[in-house]
């Protein structure tokens, strides 16, 4: 960082409505210090995180993004938090592809009564993507224009040896 700047990730966290949004409310009521670094998104159940808003969220410049819901078990919608843990497991993979690091993808359990647990967490996170460094996936898609030459000319012969009905 320039100017002897100290780098502050930037996180967006995905909170259930029900327990960690309640957890992230009851932290603040209680004065537990944390870092200020993540954007809440209250959704009604983390279950209800598609995977695209974590890709969006990394793509629009994003350090880190932590999905919180409710434990395991303890859904107000029934399973969901499970649909969520298959679905975090895929973008760990997805992420690891794509060449950001998994550590960035953070995945908390935190009841309403919780907030210590959901703040500490927090710091965690925070302390991990500081080690890591910003992620700048913007500025690592940017390429030349002899690359990009490449990936079209290669998309032309593919569409020319393509059979299209009449």
């Amino acid at each position: 960082m320039a100017n002897g700047e100290q780098f502050e990730p930037r996180i967006i966290g995905f909170f259930c409505n029900w327990c960690s949004y309640q957890a992230a409310d009851l932290a603040g009521i209680a004065r537990i210090k944390q870092p200020p670094n993540v954007r809440v998104i209250r959704v009604m159940c983390s279950g209800r995180v598609d995977p695209t808003f974590v890709l969006k969220a990394f793509a629009l410049g994003a350090d880190g993004v932590m999905i919180a819901g409710c434990h395991p078990g303890d859904c107000h919608y029934i399973e969901q938090n499970y649909k969520t843990i298959r679905r975090y497991v895929m973008l760990q993979h997805t992420l690891g592809q794509l060449g950001i690091e998994k550590a960035r993808l953070k995945l908390v359990w935190a009841s309403a009564a919780e907030g210590h647990i959901l703040a500490e967490e927090i710091t965690k996170f925070v302390q991990e993507l500081k080690r890591l460094g910003p992620l700048n996936w913007r500025q690592n898609w940017e390429s030349d224009e002899a690359e990009q030459q490449a990936v079209e000319a290669i998309a032309r012969e593919h569409e020319e040896t393509l059979e299209v009905p009449v």
